[in-house]
């Protein structure tokens, strides 16, 4: 299984961004093989909109099965509940503690968006 985490660097210390679309990288995390490839977003990150579709949409491309982030919104919320993927909310922690936070189910899923959009 593979999981995107957004983070504020390409490092496993790195925090947990808040924003999934404008999330400067997404660690993209293989939990059957303990392998992490640091994937950079800065394409969405000044984006004027859209980002958090693109985002969506890279996450669908790198096939993960789920997405810790701080918050969605809308639009991005919507592409990747079609695609199956779901969406777990990190409290401030770093990505290592969110990989630990998830494989223990200690992440809430979030069944709707938590932001407006364009926030």
């Amino acid at each position: 299984m593979k999981i995107l985490i957004t983070a504020s660097h390409n490092a496993m210390d790195a925090p947990v961004d808040s924003r999934f679309g404008r999330a400067p990288w997404f660690a993209v995390v293989d939990l059957d093989t303990d392998s992490i490839v640091f994937v950079e977003n800065s394409q969405n990150l000044n984006a004027m909109q859209g980002a958090g579709i693109q985002s969506g949409q890279n996450a669908v491309q790198l096939g993960v099965s789920a997405v810790i982030t701080g918050h969605v919104g809308p639009k991005a919320f919507t592409v990747l509940q079609a695609a199956g993927i779901t969406i777990h909310q990190a409290p401030v922690s770093t990505v290592t503690e969110a990989v630990d936070q998830f494989r223990n189910g200690m992440l809430p899923i979030l069944d709707t968006s938590d932001k407006p959009g364009h926030w």
